[in-house]
This record gives C-alpha cells, sequence and structure tokens, in this order.
C-alpha cells in the first residue's frame, strides 16, 4: 500500500527539517522527488541521501515567490524526470529573517515576505503544476501548516499564523474546485517538531513535552510518512481537510 512508483513530486523547502524527512519519504516510496530549497547546498545533501538509499532525486534550487521561476524550475524538473509533476508538497513557510514578538512591538513592513512565502509562494508552485495534473486526471497537492493557523496564541508567532491560516483558505477552496479532475488538496498541520532541540531552551524544552500528550516533539520521519499518505492513491477519497499531527495536542 502507498506505493508512489511512477510518480513525481515536488516537495519545497525539504533542504532541512520536516521538509527533508517529506523528500526522504516520497523518495523510499518510490516517486522521482525534486528537492527544493532557497539554498543549493541543502537541497544537494538530501538528494544525496536519497540517491545514497537508491532513490531518485533532483536538487531544484530556486524562490517559490516569484512565479516565472517556479514554471521554470519545474518545467526543468519534467524534463529530467521524463513525466510531469504530479505531487506537490508545499512546506516552505519560515524565512530567515522571519521576526517573533507582539504584533505591536513588530513593523508592519515586515510582514511581506512572511506572507508572501506562505501565500505566494504556495500559489505559485500550485499555479505551476495543477493544469497537468488535471489533464492527467490524477495530483496530489499537500500543504504543510500549523496548529497556529486555527488557534490564537500569546506566542508572538501572528505574522507566521497569518500566512498559514491565509493558505489553508486556499487549500479549501483549490480542493473543490480540482475534485473533479482527480486532484485532491489537504492540508498537513505540525505540531511542535523536534527542530526546537536545537534552540537550547533548557528545562522549558521538556515543559513543551510535558504539553504534548504523546510526550515527544514531532520528527521529520513523521511529517513524512502522513505525506506519503497524503500523496497515495489510496488516500483519493480524502481531500479538502486539514489534518492535525501533533501527538494529540489540542488546537481549538
Amino acid at each position: 500500500m502507498f506505493s508512489l512508483e511512477g510518480r513525481a513530486a515536488l516537495v519545497t523547502g525539504a533542504g532541512q527539517n520536516a521538509g527533508a524527512g517529506i523528500a526522504r519519504a516520497l523518495a523510499h516510496q518510490g516517486a522521482k522527488v525534486a528537492v527544493n530549497d532557497l539554498y543549493a547546498e541543502r537541497a544537494e545533501a538530501v538528494c544525496a541521501q536519497i540517491t545514497e538509499s537508491r532513490g531518485t532525486a533532483l536538487a531544484l534550487p530556486f524562490d517559490v515567490t516569484d512565479l516565472d521561476v517556479a514554471r521554470a524550475a519545474t518545467a526543468q524538473a519534467k524534463e529530467k524526470f521524463g513525466q510531469h509533476l504530479d505531487i506537490l508538497v508545499n512546506n516552505a513557510g519560515i524565512p530567515a529573517d522571519i521576526a517573533h514578538g507582539p504584533f505591536r512591538s513588530i513593523d508592519p513592513a515586515r510582514w511581506r515576505h512572511p506572507i508572501d512565502l506562505n501565500i505566494y509562494g504556495s500559489i505559485n508552485c500550485v499555479k505551476a503544476v495543477i493544469d497537468d495534473m488535471c489533464e492527467a486526471g490524477w495530483g496530489r497537492v499537500v500543504q504543510i501548516s500549523s496548529g497556529s493557523a486555527r488557534t490564537g496564541q500569546n506566542a508572538g508567532v501572528s505574522m507566521y499564523a497569518t500566512g498559514k491560516s491565509g493558505v489553508e483558505g486556499f487549500i479549501r477552496h483549490l480542493s473543490a474546485e480540482v475534485a473533479g479532475h482527480g486532484v485532491t488538496a489537504n492540508v498537513l498541520a505540525l505540531g511542535l517538531m523536534n527542530n526546537l532541540e536545537s534552540a537550547k531552551l533548557g528545562d522549558e524544552l521538556d515543559q513543551i513535552r510535558a504539553t504534548i500528550p504523546v510526550g515527544r516533539l514531532g520528527s521529520p520521519e513523521d511529517a513524512g510518512a502522513a505525506c506519503a499518505f497524503l500523496a497515495s492513491s489510496e488516500a483519493g477519497w480524502l481531500t479538502g481537510q486539514t489534518i492535525d499531527l501533533n501527538g494529540g495536542t489540542q488546537t481549538r
């Protein structure tokens, strides 16, 4: 079950963390995977991991916020793989310069880049691949999001959450438009992930873990397994949904 043999995927922001886990999982299930990242060396490193495990991968560094560049990159992947991209996982969403803090303390001008990345970045990649999917009668779009998109938090993440809320709305409408063409579109909302361990939070990290019913942070492998299912033929009757992958944390 959940074989992706004969499929070709693009995973954005796949040079590290959850994105890397997703790219590896799709490749493990048999898909050819275009590994996107803004930084070529990160994309190439994940590609090397995939090819060492006998998978097929292409490093595809580009800025998802540029529609023309996204179209050119997906055309490159199509030519390299000898087939169109029929799986898209929009994972890119956290720019290096994202600001954290209360809304009142942040210049609204700093919102532009994160909002562009989360909303236009995803829209651009969908635009670049959706016609091929619809014409072929099969496709999968998976949008990575966060529980913060639907839960108000006094945690200084309103900028990030706003972008995720917006793109979740887009995916719901997209799913209704393309369902009749055999294309599904779903949101996977991640909870607290183990990349927090690099933040050197000390005792605070233990307190964070204690809030998660299963008692641990999420891993790239957790995200990859969920995406492998959502990208499969077996998930063909699942569309327009937001699935919380968070170890049981309540988000509503």
